[in-house]
């Protein structure tokens, strides 16, 4: 390495930082979409069809970002809303981008904050293949009641037990003459987990993560 090269690397590096290994997580976007009722804002919720992936729990629209559909993820957000509810891009005006969740799971979330113009969510046009059904709750609900915090313990397992009860060994420490301590779960890690009791069911994970990130910025 030469001073050339420093050259290079600097020219190289990015002016904002991204993720290093980001293409090992599963990147999606989510459209945190509000809409006035009663003269009021309102978070607009859906609950996950029984049949799917996280069946039965409440999210705002969103998905997975696919390269060949999404220029980013922004556009993620837009498709998924318009694939499982049926609002439509131009039905949306989006207020901006909120800070990328990057779950313990292996996932990032990047949640956009939109606008829609619409009155009445009984005229969206839902996917009933992954959408049960969908409804709004006033986002003064949720500042004036503050979230249940609970917190998990996060480890990295080297192995895991397979179907046929066999040890499947991920990462070999002892072989790598790392240690005996890498041949076990290790890491005390937290993961702080937020939950809203509501009427309409429990809002939690990422998806109360996100509406406490939008009330915190709210009360600034």
């Amino acid at each position: 390495m030469n001073k050339s090269d420093i050259i290079k690397l600097k020219h190289r590096l990015p002016i904002i930082p991204g993720i290093n290994g980001r293409e090992d997580y599963l990147n999606s976007a989510v459209l945190v979409l509000l809409m006035v009722l009663d003269e009021e804002y309102h978070f607009v919720f859906q609950k996950r069809s029984q049949t799917i992936r996280q069946g039965g729990e409440i999210c705002f629209p969103g998905g997975k970002y696919d390269k060949r559909l999404d220029k980013n993820t922004q556009d993620t957000a837009l498709r998924e809303t318009a694939e499982e509810i049926g609002v439509l891009p131009d039905q949306i005006t989006i207020i901006g981008a909120l800070d990328l969740v990057i779950a313990p799971i292996g996932v990032i979330v990047e949640p956009y904050l939109g606008l829609t113009e619409q009155t009445d969510i009984n005229k969206f046009d839902i996917n009933t293949d992954e959408v049960e059904r969908i409804f709004t709750l006033p986002v003064s609900f949720f500042k004036n009641t503050p979230p249940q915090v609970y917190q998990t313990q996060v480890k990295v397992h080297p192995s895991y037990i397979d179907e046929q009860g066999k040890e499947i060994m991920l990462f070999p420490g002892r072989t790598l003459g790392i240690g005996d301590h890498y041949i076990k779960p290790w890491g005390n890690g937290r993961n702080t987990i937020f939950v809203y009791q509501t009427e309409e069911g429990v809002i939690w994970g990422l998806t109360a993560r996100i509406i406490y990130d939008v009330v915190q910025r709210l009360s600034l």
